[in-house]
């Protein structure tokens, strides 16, 4: 049995490499979907700028950089910080802001999961 002060099991064998995984998952996909998401708001009548295509594309770098870097506990605040940077791109473009709205309910999910299976308290 398990003391108070352990936090709460999650049953993984090795919680903090799934809890890498979540976070990494959610920056690659978020990178692909920005990336996928430039030639239909230019198609669909969206007056992408040269300064928001290479917003976008930067910021997809970035993700995946950083989905490379989950071991680091800084690395999940900065992936709060490129979610309120997408969010600041819908002066760009609406789309944007509604993908960074989209993608920070599914980081402030994933650092959800991550204070469950860890029992850490707070948000980060």
């Amino acid at each position: 049995m398990t003391s108070p002060s352990e936090g709460p099991r999650s049953g993984l064998k090795n919680p903090q490499a799934a809890v890498r995984g979540i976070g990494a998952g959610t920056l690659v996909m978020e990178a692909i979907i920005l990336l996928l998401a430039i030639q239909p708001i230019r198609i669909m009548g969206g007056s992408l700028s040269g300064w928001g295509i290479a917003s976008v594309i930067g910021l997809a770098v970035v993700a995946i950089a950083l989905s490379g870097m989950m071991k680091r506990s800084w690395a999940w605040t900065a992936g709060l910080v490129l979610q309120i940077l997408l969010a600041a791109c819908g002066f760009f473009h609406y789309s944007l802001a509604i993908l960074g709205l989209i993608f920070g309910a599914a980081w402030i999910y994933a650092l959800s999961v991550r204070r469950t299976i860890l029992g850490r308290p707070g948000l980060l």
